[in-house]
This record gives structure tokens, sequence and C-alpha cells, in this order.
């Protein structure tokens, strides 16, 4: 599997959310519907920093062969991200009502967890030979 593009896109998911956190934190607990007073817009904007700090890491490493014995650890450390978040926003759904906000990103996140389940899990395939 060509995985030059899930990790594009993955990068630039995780940097939007990086960047909206990071410099947006009363607007998105606003939306939400959470208080703005401390310490929830500080731990936005930490949570931004690593939202921004994985997109990076995947920007950086999408031309490398991942899933393979040095692209692992980054093939293993997205899969946990998105499948656990994906079954927190699964939970969450369950529990309360449904957001489309929440909806689509859960969906979002059940495609990259499966995405990155395959390339953690799977063979990992050059380029030259992908299809």
């Amino acid at each position: 599997m060509n995985t030059k593009l899930v990790m594009t896109l993955s990068a630039i998911i995780m940097a939007i959310i990086g960047i909206s956190a990071s410099f947006i934190p009363h607007e998105i607990l606003t939306f939400i519907g959470l208080p703005t007073n401390q310490p929830l817009p500080l731990l936005i904007q930490v949570m931004g920093a690593m939202y921004f700090a994985f997109a990076m890491l995947n920007w950086f490493a999408k031309d490398n062969l991942i899933g393979g014995i040095y692209g692992k650890p980054i093939a293993i450390g997205n899969f946990s991200h998105f499948i656990i978040a994906s079954l927190a926003l699964v939970k969450g759904i369950n529990n309360n009502s449904i957001s489309s906000v929440i909806l689509a990103i859960t969906v979002i996140y059940l495609i990259f967890a499966i995405w990155f389940g395959y390339i953690a899990f799977g063979n990992p395939v050059k380029r030259d030979d992908a299809i």
C-alpha cells in the first residue's frame, strides 16, 4: 500500500486541529458547550500542541516506507491514537445526543484507524511495487 496519501491526509487533518486548538481554544470550548474558564483553554492549547507535533511527524515521514522495521513506531503510534480516539468517540456518541460534527469526526477517525491498522499489521510494500 502506498502510505504517502494516508500520511499526508492525517498530517493535514492533525495540523488543522492542532493550529485551531492552539489559537482559538475559547471558541472551541464555546462551540462544544463547555465553560471557557481555566484550566480548560490551557488544556485545549496543550492538546493542540500535541496534534501539531503529530502532524509534523506524519508530514516529514510521509516519504518513508511506513510499516517496515524502521517505520513501525510511526504506524503503531498513529494506529494507537486513531483507534483509542475512535473508541472514545463512539462511546461518546452512544452516551449523548448525536452531533453532526462529532459524527463526522468519528467517521474520519474510524477510517484512519482502519488504514493505520492495515499499515501497522500488514506487510509493507515499496512505492514502486504498489498498485
